[in-house]
């Protein structure tokens, strides 16, 4: 069986579009809440916490715009706009890694830490694989692996991000249950 590239390609980046838009979702949802506010214990949490969600979104534009421009697009254009994305994902990365490394940046979480260096590992990875396997103009197979790998880091941190939000909740319900009762929280 032999596979058509160009239909890999565009299942690729609907499956993108669809973890772009269920993030979203759950994105709102999360803002729409209070809860957001009352389980960041710093300012840099909140600010890691914002520049975590800006990376999910870029990993996620990469495998979208790039396997549509590809299925589309002459090899030369796919070349061009992984560049481009490739250094907004460095810049996000880069950014967010400078962001965990402040003072309760991470919030305390384990999971966050271990997801941002692993997805920094990815990253590296993600955007030389193409032009070790392809040369100087890859075609359309070469960038495979490096979408593939853009999609699992995102799909790892949305994990990250969502077991870190049940982490905190958990915690402030033990915290509530350990209050006697008539007493508020203190902040």
């Amino acid at each position: 069986m032999r596979i058509n590239v160009n239909e890999l390609l565009l299942g690729v980046a609907g499956i993108s579009a669809t973890l772009i838009g269920t993030f979203i979702v759950g994105v709102f949802f999360y803002i729409d809440t209070d809860l957001h506010r009352r389980l960041m214990a710093t300012d840099a949490a909140d600010r890691y916490l914002r520049s975590g969600v800006r990376w999910v979104f870029t990993i996620y534009a990469l495998p979208l715009f790039l396997s549509l421009v590809l299925a589309a697009f002459d090899p030369i254009w796919g070349a061009v706009t992984f560049i481009v994305l490739g250094a907004v994902v460095l810049l996000s990365t880069v950014d967010t890694g400078w962001r965990m490394l402040m003072q309760g940046g991470s919030g305390g979480s384990r999971a966050l830490v271990v997801n941002q260096w692993a997805s920094t590992a990815a990253v590296v990875v993600l955007v030389t694989l193409p032009w070790l396997i392809g040369g100087w103009v890859p075609p359309a197979t070469a960038f495979l692996p490096s979408i593939l790998l853009a999609l699992a880091a995102g799909f790892a941190s949305t994990a990250a991000l969502i077991m870190t939000q049940f982490d905190a909740t958990a915690a402030m319900v033990e915290e509530a249950q350990d209050r006697p009762p008539g007493t508020k929280r203190r902040r």
